[in-house]
């Protein structure tokens, strides 16, 4: 019959030391115990009469022989003499505490990470410990590059979008003469995800910038008109390259975010032209700052299971997703942009919930840029 060790014994042994194994003669057992094994039994030291390796585990002590050590199993099949067996330790690294219920086990995130992320949404949470409506926190900085006329960094939890302008001359075009340009760019690199190559810009950042595009078009952000300098001749080219430093998901509200702040910090020198040269002459001097009619925020939306609507999706939610909603709004509760692509449809209810709740989105970042530029120095 096999012996163990007896389970009231917490400490593990130092040392299971020598046996005799196939000796008929009376064999010594010996082995150290911690302190409290100690204090529990007594001296380890002790006598057993009998033969063979049984000896000692007739007395309830561990057998060196018993497959639980490693060694073959039958101490005495061994030859006689002095068979010398190394340290053991009983080894309780394995054991570990279960939750109630093993969905919740970070493992199962990597073997079904749907059924992981159900679990959460049940509960009406998520697994980085935010309630469905709530946002991750938001960080602004303006004036982050000094080479740059305008521009600003934007942290939306971990996702990180720097955001730099630089205005140039150009010809207004032909069609609308007295228009300036706004060239906005997203660029996503390798070094913000291991998703996106070195190389012409992938899909995903195409559509980013299409979609900064329309923002601006849309919302009339910025009077095209004011970036003219002479009808027909000259006018402003503000190229605006919005680079993600690092993607965790929702890219589309921080680039939106990171716009506005960037357009906010534009200063542009004094520009006239000599009507004697037809050359501009520019006072850097003299500078102001862009008129910023109106205030997009975008507020992103992931859809779970055609129906369950979280806010502020992370890169891993926007992938397990059936489908994602942008909603942009203005500080006048009316709708610039609406971008959804594709994925599982919405009823009028839920669009209807989806606006109200950038509404409210727009009037905390409202509040937090005002707040940013007011702890401003004026220069």
């Amino acid at each position: 019959m096999q012996e163990t060790r007896p389970a009231w014994l917490s400490s593990p042994p130092l040392y299971s030391a020598f046996q005799i194994p196939g000796s008929r003669k009376a064999q010594t057992n010996i082995s150290v115990e911690s302190a409290a094994a100690e204090q529990l039994r007594g001296p380890e030291v002790r006598r057993y009469p009998g033969a063979g390796a049984g000896a000692g585990a007739r007395a309830g002590r561990w057998r060196p022989g018993s497959s639980e050590c490693g060694c073959p199993a039958g101490g005495s099949s061994y030859p006689s003499g002095l068979q010398l067996h190394l340290p053991f330790r009983w080894d309780f690294s394995h054991r570990e505490t279960i939750p109630p219920d093993s969905h919740f086990l970070p493992s199962r995130k990597t073997v079904e990470p749907l059924e992981y992320y159900r679990r959460f949404l049940k509960e009406n949470c998520r697994p980085d410990g935010r309630e469905l409506g709530e946002f991750r926190t938001t960080t602004v900085n303006v004036g982050s590059i000094g080479t740059a006329d305008g521009s600003s960094l934007v942290k939306l939890g971990n996702t990180t979008v720097i955001c730099g302008i630089k205005a140039e001359f150009g010809a207004p075009p032909t069609d609308a003469p007295d228009k300036g340009y706004i060239v906005p760019n997203v660029d996503l690199s390798p070094l913000c995800s291991w998703r996106f190559r070195s190389g012409p810009p992938g899909e995903e950042a195409q559509v980013a910038s299409q979609f900064i595009a329309d923002v601006i078009e849309n919302s009339q952000i910025i009077q095209k008109e004011d970036l003219c300098i002479s009808p027909g001749k000259l006018a402003w080219v503000l190229y605006c390259d919005l680079i993600c430093l690092n993607h965790d998901g929702n890219i589309l509200d921080a680039c939106t975010f990171a716009l506005l702040a960037a357009l906010k910090n534009v200063q542009l020198p004094e520009v006239n032209i000599n009507e004697e040269t037809a050359l501009a002459e520019v006072n850097l001097k003299k500078k102001s700052y862009l008129n910023i009619r109106t205030h997009p925020v975008a507020t992103s939306f992931a859809v779970f299971d055609d129906t369950l609507l979280i806010v502020d999706p992370t890169e891993e939610e926007e992938h397990l997703a059936t489908g994602t909603l942008t909603v942009v709004m203005d500080e006048e509760g009316k709708l610039c942009c609406l971008h959804k692509p594709g994925g599982s449809g919405l009823t009028g209810a839920k669009l209807q919930d989806c606006m109200s709740r950038a509404v409210t989105r727009h009037k905390e970042v409202k509040k937090l840029m005002d707040e940013v530029f007011k702890s401003m120095k004026p220069k």
